[in-house]
C-alpha cells in the first residue's frame, strides 16, 4: 500500500490510501521509548463499509504521543474530501511533527509539546504520600509548639479562633481555586508556576515562578536556622556550646542543610520515608500535648500558670489581652505564615500518579486536619493556662485576702500572681515560648516535635524549590537560566536545581538577617496564592470553552474574594515587604512581556484578550465617521483561524440593484443586533450567485485571529423542488467550506427556519398602517377635505394603500396555521428549555467540535436542565470495551454526561420501509441509464451530467444505507431528545452527486427534533492539557 507523505519526508501519514487498492486503515506504531499502541482500525466492522473516516479515538487528542517516527493522526479534512487521485497523491500537509527533537527550550505552536519523559521506573506517589503528609508537615509548623500559646494569650480564645478561622479561610479558597485549575487538564511538573502560567500566562507565570522559587530556597534557611536555634539552646543547656552562639547555629545549620541535601538527591523515595518519619514524630508530639493537659498538674507546674482544666482559666481566656504594640492584626501577621504550605503537595506535581485528584484531596483535607489540630491544641491551652505567672511556689494566696485584679483565676485557685502587674513575669501564655513543653506530658516529645516541624519544613522546601524551578527553566522564558531545565534518571531530578537552593540556602544561614527577610517570604508565598485564585477567577470570567474542571465546588467570584484577601493580608503581615514583593513581580513580568516568550498554552488572559476584542469592535460599530480613522485590507497572505461570530447575508441579482439594498440594510441590521444584545457582527456581500457571494464571505471575513474557521446554516427543505442550481449551489457552499478547512455546523427543523416572507409581511402592515394614520390626520385636520395642490396625490396614495392591505392581507387559515408553527419554531432557542437531553451522536472524529459545541450549551442557562446523552458506533462483542474507552476520554476532556450507549447494529441491513422512502426520495433525480445502451447513457448523462447514475447508486450502496440505517437508530433512541447532534457525513467532490449528497442529509435527519450536523475541521479543539 503506498504511503503518502509529508514534504520534508519526515512524517508518513498512513491514513490516507491514494490508489484504493487496500481499506485504509491505521497501523500498530512502535514507539522509541517502547511504547506499543495500536489505533482502533474497525470502522469497517463498525459501520459495515470501508471508509477513511476514524472513530473517536484517545490518540487523535494527544499533544505530545511520541518520541520520534509517525503516530496516530486522524485523516485530515482535505484527505476525506479532496477528488480521489488515481494517478498520484494529493499534497496532504503535516498534521504533526515528531522529529524527536522535543522541545526543551524550542516551544513549538503545538499545545504543551514538551516530549515526555520515559516514566517505567519512576517512583509516583499518591495523594497521601504525595499530597496529605507533606502538606501537613508543612502547616505544622514550630508554630505549633513555640507561638500558639503566646497567640491566644494575646488575642484570648475568642479572637483567637478568629485568627485561624480567617487563616483557613485564606487557604481554604486558595485550595478551592487550585483544585479547579488542577483538574481542567493534565497538570505536569512545576506545581504553583505551572498552574498560574498556563492560566495567566508566561507574564505572570514567569515572574511568580521566579520569586516562588526563590522564596522557597530561602524558606529553607529559615526552617533549618529554626532548627539550629533548638539544638544551641539544648547545648547551653548542657554547657556544650562550640563557639558561641550565633556561629554555632550556623555551624549546625551547614550540616542540616548537608544532610537535608543529601536525602533530597537520594531521590524521591528516601526523601518520602523520612517525611512519614517526621510525621510520626510529630504527631506523637501533638498527642502527647493533650494527654498533658489531663495529667494532674504539680505544685511546679502550677507555679508556672497550669492548672489542668478549668472553667475560670477559660472563661479569663476568652478576651483579648493585648501587651505593649500588639493588637490582632499583629497577632495574625505572626500567626498567618504557620498555615502557609499548602502548596507543598502541588509543587512535586510531576511525581503523582495522578495529580488532577490527589492534590484537591490531599490539600484540602491538610487544611481541615492541620486547621482542627491548631484549634484544638489552642483552646486546650487556654482552658488550663493562665496568661501570666510568676514560677513561684511560694507565691500563695494568704488566708481571707481578696481576688481582684487581672489575676482573678489563678487567685480563686490559692495562687498570687499579682506581682506580674509590676514587673514582668518569665511564665504564663504571654511570656513562656516553652509552654506546650510544660503541659505536654513528656517535655523532650515536643522538642522531638520541634525538630520534625522544622527539619520536616525544610526538607519540603528544598525539594520544591528545584522542582518549580526546574519547570520554569524549561519553558524557557528567561533564557539565561535553560541550563537548569536539565534532570537526572528516572524520576528527571532537577540535581542542578538542588545544589543551586543548596548555595542560596546556606548564604542565608551564613549572612542573612532571617528576621528581616521572613516577612518577605511570607510575602512571596502569599503572592502566588492571590494569583492561584486570580487565574481561577480569571479562567472562569473568560469562558473559554477550554475551562472546564472536573471539580466543580469553587465560585469565581469566591476566588477573586480570596485573591484580594490574600493581598490584604500581604499588606497586614508587613507593608514595606508587601510593596517590596509587588516591585519585584511588576519588573520580572515587564522583562517577560518585552521578550516575549515562545509559547502558546491558551491562557485564558488571551481568552480575555479576545473577548475585549470583540467587544470593543462591536461599540465601535455605532461609531461617528469623524472618529474612524482608515481602515485597509492588505492582500498580504496566509492567515490563521480563532473564532467570531459574523451574521452574513449574500444580495444576489444585478450590482446596481444589490448593493443600493445592502448598504441601505447595513446599519439597520447592526443595530437591530446591538438592541437585541446579540454579540455578533454583520457582513455582507453583493454578488451574481448565491454560492460566490458565499465564498468571499467564507474567504476575506474576519480580521486576523478574529477570522471565523465554523460555518453555520440551515438545511435546505426544499431541495427536492428547488431548481438544479440551487441545489447545486447550496451543496457546493458546503464544499467551499470543507475545502477552506472551516468547520460546518447544519441545523433542521421540521417548520424550517426562514421567516423572512412573515417578518416582512409584518413590516408592509405596519408601513401602511403608519400611511394610513397619517392621512387619517391630515384629513382631521383640514375637517375631511383636502387642500389644493395635494388633493390628487392623496388620491393616489390611497389607491397605493388600498392595494397594499388587500395584498398583505390575512392569509388562508392553513397558511395561518404554518406561518405560526413556523414563529413558534424559529423562537424555540430563545427561551430556556425544559429537563430533558442532548444526544450526541459522536461518530466520527472530527476534532472534538461535534463533543464541545454540545458541551457549550449545557453551559449556558438556557441549555442547563438539558444533560448530555453520548452515542457512539461500536463493534458487536466488545460494547463494553468501547463504552470504557469512550468514558475514559470524556473523564479527560472534563466532560460529563449523564449515558454512554454504544450502537453496535449500525451495519446492519436497513429495514425495506426506510430504503423505500430514500427510494422514492431520489427516484426524480436518478438518470436510470442502466437498462439504456451504453451510447444511449453516454449521451445522457452528458445532457444531465447532475443526475444521479446507476453506477454511482451501486458505488456508495453501503454509505447510503449507512444513511438510512443511522435514522432507524436516531428514530429509536433519541425521538425525545431536545436536540439531537449527529456527525455530518462528507461527500467526495467529483464522487457523489449534489442531490444524492442532498438525499444522505435529508433521509439521515427526516422526522426528528431539532438536530445539528456537524463536522469539526480535523483539527483538535480538545484537548487533556490545562
Amino acid at each position: 500500500m503506498e504511503r503518502l507523505k509529508s514534504n520534508r519526508g519526515e512524517h508518513v501519514n498512513p491514513a490516507y490510501d491514494s490508489t484504493l487498492d487496500e481499506p485504509p486503515v491505521y497501523e500498530e506504531t512502535n514507539f522509541s521509548n517502547g511504547e506499543h499502541r495500536t489505533v482502533r482500525p474497525s470502522v469497517v466492522s463498525a459501520f459495515g463499509h470501508d471508509t477513511l473516516d476514524r472513530v473517536p479515538n484517545i490518540d487523535f487528542y494527544r499533544n505530545a504521543g511520541s518520541m520520534s517516527g509517525h503516530r496516530a493522526v486522524r485523516p485530515s479534512l482535505q484527505e476525506l474530501h479532496d477528488v480521489f487521485q488515481k494517478n498520484g497523491a494529493i499534497s496532504v500537509p503535516d498534521t504533526v511533527e515528531d522529529d524527536g527533537d522535543g522541545s526543551d527550550g524550542t516551544p513549538s505552536d503545538d499545545l504543551e509539546s514538551a516530549v515526555p519523559t520515559d516514566d517505567k521506573g519512576a517512583v509516583k506517589f499518591g495523594w497521601i504520600r504525595g499530597v496529605l503528609v507533606r502538606c501537613m508537615l508543612n502547616i505544622w509548623g514550630v508554630m505549633l509548639f513555640i507561638r500558639l500559646s503566646w497567640v491566644f494569650g494575646q488575642a484570648g480564645w475568642g479572637l483567637g479562633i478568629v485568627v485561624i478561622a480567617l487563616s483557613c479561610v485564606v487557604t481554604t479558597i486558595t485550595g478551592l481555586s487550585m483544585s479547579a485549575i488542577c483538574t481542567n487538564g493534565v497538570v505536569r511538573g512545576g506545581g504553583a508556576y505551572y498552574l498560574i502560567s498556563r492560566s495567566l500566562g508566561p507574564e505572570f507565570g514567569g515572574s511568580i515562578g521566579l520569586i516562588f522559587a526563590f522564596a522557597n530556597a530561602v524558606a529553607v534557611a529559615m526552617y533549618v536556622v529554626g532548627f539550629a536555634e533548638t539544638v544551641v539552646d539544648l547545648l547551653k543547656d548542657n554547657d556544650a556550646i562550640m563557639v558561641d552562639e550565633i556561629n554555632d547555629i550556623r555551624i549546625v545549620g551547614c550540616i542540616t542543610v548537608v544532610l537535608l541535601l543529601a536525602l533530597s538527591v537520594a531521590g524521591m523515595e528516601w526523601e518520602a520515608k523520612a517525611q512519614i518519619l517526621l510525621l510520626v514524630v510529630l504527631l506523637v508530639a501533638i498527642v502527647n500535648v493533650f494527654v498533658g493537659t489531663v495529667i494532674p498538674a504539680t505544685t511546679d507546674k502550677k507555679s508556672k500558670g497550669f492548672f489542668n482544666y478549668d472553667s475560670k482559666i477559660f472563661l479569663e481566656n476568652f478576651t483579648p489581652s493585648f501587651t505593649e504594640n500588639e493588637n490582632f492584626f499583629s497577632v495574625f501577621s505572626i500567626f498567618f505564615p504557620a498555615a502557609t504550605g499548602i502548596l507543598a503537595g502541588a509543587n512535586i506535581s510531576g511525581d503523582l500518579r495522578d495529580p488532577q485528584a490527589a492534590i484537591p484531596k490531599g490539600t484540602l483535607l491538610a487544611i481541615l486536619i492541620t486547621g482542627i489540630t491548631y484549634l484544638g491544641v489552642g483552646i486546650c491551652v487556654s482552658a488550663t493556662v493562665v496568661r501570666e505567672a510568676t514560677g513561684n511556689i511560694t507565691d500563695i494566696v494568704t488566708a481571707g485576702a481578696s481576688c481582684n485584679g487581672s489575676a482573678v483565676a489563678a487567685c480563686e485557685l490559692g495562687w498570687n500572681f499579682s506581682s506580674c502587674t509590676v514587673k514582668k513575669c518569665e511564665f504564663g501564655l504571654l511570656n513562656n515560648n516553652q509552654v506546650m513543653t510544660m503541659v505536654s506530658g513528656f517535655g523532650p516529645l515536643i522538642i522531638a516535635g520541634t525538630f520534625s516541624a522544622t527539619l520536616s519544613s525544610a526538607l519540603a522546601s528544598l525539594v520544591s524549590a528545584p522542582k518549580v524551578f526546574q519547570a520554569l527553566c524549561k519553558d524557557n522564558i528567561y533564557k539565561i537560566l535553560h541550563y537548569f531545565a536539565k534532570g537526572y534518571g528516572k524520576n528527571n531530578e532537577p540535581i542542578r536545581g538542588y545544589v543551586l537552593t543548596f548555595i542560596i540556602s546556606v548564604a542565608f544561614i551564613l549572612i542573612g538577617n532571617l528576621n528581616t527577610i521572613a516577612p518577605i517570604i511570607s510575602n512571596f508565598f502569599l503572592a502566588s496564592y492571590a494569583l492561584v485564585n486570580f487565574s481561577c477567577f480569571h479562567a472562569s470570567y473568560a469562558k473559554s470553552p477550554g475551562w472546564r474542571p472536573a471539580y466543580k465546588y469553587y465560585n469565581m467570584w469566591l476566588s477573586l474574594l480570596g485573591a484580594l484577601l490574600c493581598c490584604v493580608v500581604m499588606f497586614v503581615i508587613n507593608w514595606w515587604a508587601a510593596l517590596i514583593t509587588y516591585g519585584i513581580e511588576i519588573l520580572l513580568y515587564i522583562y517577560v512581556k518585552v521578550k516575549k516568550p515562545e509559547v502558546n498554552w491558551g491562557s485564558s488572559t488571551q481568552a480575555v484578550t479576545f473577548v475585549s476584542a470583540v467587544n470593543n469592535a462591536l461599540s465601535l460599530s455605532g461609531c461617528a465617521l469623524l472618529n474612524r480613522g482608515p481602515q485597509i485590507l492588505a492582500l498580504s497572505g496566509s492567515a490563521r483561524n480563532y473564532g467570531l461570530c459574523l451574521t452574513c447575508e449574500v444580495f444576489v441579482g444585478p450590482r446596481s440593484e444589490a448593493l443600493e439594498e445592502m448598504n441601505a440594510g447595513m446599519e439597520k441590521n447592526q443595530l437591530w443586533l446591538r438592541k437585541t444584545k446579540r454579540k455578533a457582527f454583520y457582513a455582507a456581500v453583493a454578488c451574481d450567485s448565491f454560492r460566490e457571494g458565499t465564498k468571499s464571505l467564507l474567504q476575506a471575513s474576519g480580521l486576523g485571529r478574529m477570522k471565523p474557521n465554523t460555518l453555520v446554516l440551515g438545511f435546505q427543505r426544499n431541495w427536492r423542488t428547488a431548481s438544479t442550481e440551487a441545489v447545486q449551489s447550496y451543496v457546493g457552499i458546503l464544499h467551499d467550506a470543507f475545502d477552506f478547512e472551516y468547520g460546518t455546523v447544519m441545523l433542521r427543523m421540521d417548520q424550517g427556519l426562514d421567516v423572512s416572507h412573515i417578518v416582512e409581511a409584518e413590516e408592509e402592515m405596519l408601513k401602511a398602517a403608519k400611511e394610513q394614520q397619517a392621512l387619517d390626520n391630515e384629513m382631521m385636520s383640514n375637517g375631511g377635505k383636502a387642500r389644493g395642490l395635494f388633493r390628487k396625490s392623496r388620491k393616489s396614495s390611497q389607491q397605493v394603500l388600498t392595494t397594499r392591505v388587500s395584498v398583505c392581507g390575512p392569509p388562508p387559515p392553513q397558511v395561518a396555521k404554518m406561518n405560526e408553527r413556523m414563529l413558534e419554531a424559529s423562537a424555540q432557542f430563545h427561551k430556556k428549555q425544559p429537563k430533558g437531553t442532548i444526544d450526541v451522536w459522536w461518530l466520527f472524529d472530527d476534532g472534538g467540535l461535534t463533543l464541545l459545541l454540545p458541551y457549550i450549551l449545557t453551559t449556558r442557562k438556557k441549555w442547563k436542565d438539558s444533560k448530555l446523552r453520548i452515542f457512539i458506533a461500536g463493534q458487536p462483542g466488545r460494547c463494553e470495551l468501547d463504552k470504557q474507552e469512550m468514558k475514559s476520554l470524556l473523564h479527560k476532556f472534563r466532560i460529563t454526561c449523564t449515558d454512554i450507549t454504544v450502537i453496535d447494529d449500525i451495519h446492519v441491513q436497513p429495514r425495506a420501509d426506510s430504503l423505500k422512502k430514500l427510494e422514492e426520495m431520489i427516484k426524480p433525480f436518478c438518470l436510470h441509464e442502466g437498462s439504456k445502451d451504453t451510447a444511449q447513457a453516454e449521451a445522457m448523462r452528458k445532457e444531465q451530467p447532475w443526475r444521479i447514475t446507476d453506477e454511482e447508486l451501486s458505488t456508495f450502496e453501503e454509505k447510503t444505507n449507512l444513511q438510512v440505517r443511522l435514522n432507524e437508530v436516531l428514530q429509536e433512541n433519541s425521538k425525545s431528545a431536545n436536540l439531537i447532534i449527529v456527525s455530518m457525513p462528507i461527500a467526495r467532490k467529483e464522487s457523489v452527486s449534489d442531490f444524492l449528497y442532498m438525499a444522505w442529509l435529508d433521509i439521515l435527519t427526516k422526522d426528528l427534533p431539532p438536530t445539528l450536523l456537524i463536522r469539526g475541521n480535523h483539527k483538535s479543539v480538545l484537548t487533556f492539557y490545562s
